[in-house]
């Protein structure tokens, strides 16, 4: 549905919130001050709700429209409830609190705004003289509700109103002439490249998908251009009134590049069109370590009173509001460089940032996506295979028993209660951990959680009444910890499974596992007008779009490669397997094979994918005693037959067959675990078009890791990957929990819990090897496992002509390869 031109739509809450805050941001009393509940606080609205007579009518849309010059300014919001008797009109707005209701003298004044708001509407839409104005306030751990009312005269209360709005106006008239501006310059925009083969019908899947108001997901292999040909179609639809903000969200950093220089290409071909990237907050701050309060941070006194001036200048300068020019702006006008990031959100046309910024229930923009918050958004989830892990991590909650007991012993001497309430839910855990062996699902968690709820209030009460914890990190996490628990549990439905277990460091937890994130991810996406999920390795589809959406109608498509195949040969070992069983120095050595053959059939940089870091030190004992030079990252090369700490264990059976040793040199650079980020980068600048001018460098990595995805390595910096085994995941409690559910939900549990997230790490490492058109390169899938039909039936379309190969032929295929290689073909560069 398009929007209206000259109609500047705000909520009610983002409106108040804006326009009456003032003073410092201080976290010294962040614990027990958020004065308003989360999700628990629905229950209570419907509580109350039911409990009033026919008179009340709950849950009521309203709206206005205010003239301001050209532009028609649009507030709405949904009030809690409308009594009418008698020709009386009360407005209700109602708060759920975990703190004493009784120690409340008057409302806050961001809620009574709120109500005012909406009395000024239904009042005016009535043509009422008087109005009374009502805020409920009810505790969600007791159900003691506390109720203030006040008359206003309709006079007054208009007085009040203009009062908000003129206040409001400049930045809505900003706006208006922004968007105008912005959509002119989208009319006459032209795609900026030529089309690579297929580009051009993904850009019109995604334009259709966009006008229908619909869902899609987008596999498209690397190379075909997919940033672009999302980012394009979705700005042409923006200009045609179907979106007014667009969300590009990303899981990692080199992702959110792409994405800037996708919008300033644009830009530089004359499109009017602001974005801002959300940085996290300890990548912006100007101190060591965020501390946001007057005492520890400068830019916090009076943040508030400062931040709308500084943001008004920013919307004047437009284009990209990257990390430089917030963090100058905040230098400029004393504020704090993460808050005025996050405002910048409210007026950019685009926003890059994180999937935590629209998802995540404790980190997700509030003023976007909060209760009763939706706008016209457009949503666009790279690498959306990411998404489905991140969402099972963000949705899921646990607490631990040993917890408890730190925080009891911190609060000693500070507040008995809070001491008992704290004992009560630790002798609650200590029931559960006597029936618990190893790890149990619990058919319900209700006795539990409301103990927690009685410990959470408490813990309230001890915020406003002590400040004998402020500040303290064990407490306030520990606060947060409860707090998410508590969110969580309201959220649980038949997609979660809540489970105890015995961790092998001794500690007893407790853990709320959303197994099946979509019904979150759409609660979300359904505050938008339109999704795209885009990825290189979206396979197989069902599985994520039964993830991610939960509705098997939503549109697909699989985008085909643009690069020729000859460029490419892929190959998979039919005498190699990481199984466990099969591990030991005979088939390390097997597979040493392979990566030996790789690497001496052309010099050059290949990088290797293993199944965990042990068995990869296994294989560097056998490269080192066949003469290669190993090393990590910063560490002094390693020389051939250097002894290690233990030796092998040797396989008994018969010998393998050996691959004629190559005259060439092999230097192998290993990944080591916990990497710096300088050291990650030391490690990728080895990776040189002439790495070893005298032989071969062989980058040793784990699959899944830092280096498996993200990272472009194009033309000579990398031409062969080999994946070592098919990546399935370990097996643990959680796996066999999401295992058990997808079994009785009548689907293949192992493929949903196993085999789907392990090749989808096989696809990334192998995504390596052709970033570009000019690439060529190997890749080699050493397990037999890749040649069973349940493996390969996986495989992405462009892998259709996978070799079968063994130790005897592999060298002869690699040479053969390397002879047969076209030439490379000219084209201009284009995004990934």
């Amino acid at each position: 549905m398009k929007r209206e031109e000259n109609v500047i739509r705000v909520s009610v809450r983002s409106l108040v919130e804006f326009i009456l805050r003032s003073g410092d941001i201080d976290n010294r009393r962040s614990v027990g001050r958020e004065k308003e509940a989360m999700q628990a606080g629905s229950r209570l609205h419907r509580r109350v709700q039911r409990q009033m007579g026919a008179a009340y009518r709950a849950e009521v849309a309203l709206k206005c429209r205010i003239p301001i010059e050209d532009v028609i300014l649009q507030i709405e919001g949904r009030a809690d409830g409308l009594i009418e008797e008698e020709g009386r009109l009360t407005v209700d707005e109602i708060k759920g609190v975990f703190f004493d209701i009784n120690r409340l003298d008057e409302p806050f004044p961001v809620h009574k705004a709120q109500a005012m708001c909406y009395a000024h509407m239904a009042g005016h839409e009535r043509g009422l003289s008087v109005v009374t104005v009502q805020m409920t306030y009810g505790n969600l751990e007791t159900g003691q509700l506390r109720r203030f009312s006040e008359d206003w005269d309709m006079d007054k209360l208009n007085e009040w109103f203009d009062w908000l709005t003129c206040e409001y106006g400049k930045w809505a008239l900003w706006q208006y002439r922004h968007r105008m501006e912005r959509d002119d310059s989208m009319r006459g925009l032209e795609f900026p490249y030529p089309y690579r083969p297929g580009q051009r019908d993904l850009a019109v899947s995604v334009y259709r998908t966009i006008c229908r108001g619909k869902t899609l997901f987008i596999q498209a292999p690397t190379g075909i251009g997919k940033t672009m040909s999302a980012v394009f179609p979705s700005v042409k639809a923006m200009g045609e009134g179907y979106a007014d903000k667009l969300f590009y969200l990303t899981a990692k950093t080199v992702t959110r590049t792409v994405a800037e220089e996708a919008f300033e290409i644009l830009r530089q071909r004359g499109l009017s069109f602001m974005s801002v990237t959300v940085t996290a907050k300890d990548k912006l701050c100007i101190l060591e370590k965020p501390d946001c309060n007057p005492l520890s941070c400068p830019y916090a006194a009076g943040h508030y009173d400062r931040v709308n001036a500084a943001v008004f200048s920013l919307l004047q300068e437009g284009g990209m509001l990257e990390r430089g020019r917030i963090l100058q702006a905040s230098e400029e006008n004393h504020v704090c460089p993460f808050e005025l990031c996050l405002d910048l959100t409210l007026w950019a046309d685009g926003i890059v940032c994180d999937y935590n910024y629209v998802f995540d229930p404790n980190i997700y923009l509030k003023r976007f996506f909060g209760e009763g918050i939706s706008g016209d958004y457009l949503f666009l989830v790279d690498e959306a295979h990411n998404l489905v892990e991140r969402a099972r991590e963000m949705y899921s909650a646990v607490l631990y028993k040993e917890d408890f007991l730190e925080v009891r012993r911190l609060v000693k001497g500070h507040s008995k209660k809070l001491e008992r309430k704290l004992s009560r839910c630790n002798q609650a855990l200590l029931e559960l951990k006597r029936e618990c062996e190893t790890w149990k699902v619990l058919n319900s968690a209700d006795a539990f959680i409301l103990t927690l709820q009685a410990l959470f209030g408490e813990m309230q009460e001890f915020a406003e009444n002590s400040t004998a914890l402020d500040g303290n990190e064990t407490y306030r996490d520990f606060y947060f910890a409860v707090r998410h628990f508590l969110n969580m549990a309201e959220r649980a439905d038949e997609n979660y499974r809540i489970y105890t277990e015995l961790q092998a460091d001794g500690r007893f937890m407790l853990k709320e596992l959303c197994v099946n994130p979509s019904a979150c991810l759409k609660e979300c996406l359904d505050k938008g007008n339109s999704t795209v999920f885009y990825s290189a390795t979206l396979l197989p589809m069902p599985y994520y779009r039964e993830l991610l959406s939960g509705d098997p109608e939503d549109y697909a498509i699989y985008a085909s490669s643009p690069f020729d195949p000859a460029r490419r040969l892929i190959a998979a070992a039919r005498d190699v397997s990481s199984r466990y069983r099969r591990r030991g120095r005979q088939e390390y050595e097997k597979i040493y094979d392979y990566i030996e053959a790789m690497a001496c059939a052309r010099a050059g940089n290949y990088l290797v994918f293993f199944p965990s870091y042990a068995f990869m030190d296994s294989v560097c004992q056998i490269a080192r005693e066949r003469g290669a030079l190993v090393a990590s990252t910063g560490e002094e090369q390693e020389g051939a037959g250097r002894e290690t700490e233990e030796e092998l264990p040797e396989d008994k059976g018969q010998e393998p067959f050996a691959i004629p040793r190559a005259s060439l040199k092999l230097r192998i650079l290993k990944q080591s675990s916990h990497m710096t980020e300088l050291a990650r980068e030391e490690f990728l600048d080895a990776f040189t078009a002439c790495a070893c001018p005298s032989g071969s460098l062989v980058g040793f990595c784990v699959m899944g890791g830092i280096f498996s995805e993200g990272i472009d390595l194009t033309g000579e910096r990398l031409i062969g990957a080999a994946i070592i085994g098919t990546g399935l995941p370990q097996i643990c409690t959680e796996r066999e929990i999401l295992k058990e559910y997808y079994e009785k939900a009548g689907k293949s549990g192992f493929d949903f819990a196993y085999r789907y997230p392990g090749m989808n790490k096989v696809l990334q490492a192998a995504g390596r090897v052709i970033r570009t058109a000019k690439d060529e390169g190997v890749i080699l899938l050493l397990d037999e496992r890749f040649l069973q039909t349940d493996q390969a039936a996986l495989f992405p379309r462009e892998w259709a002509d996978c070799l079968r190969t063994d130790r005897q032929d592999i060298r002869t295929l690699l040479t053969n390869f390397w002879q047969s290689v076209p030439n490379k073909p000219e084209r201009p560069p284009q995004d990934g």
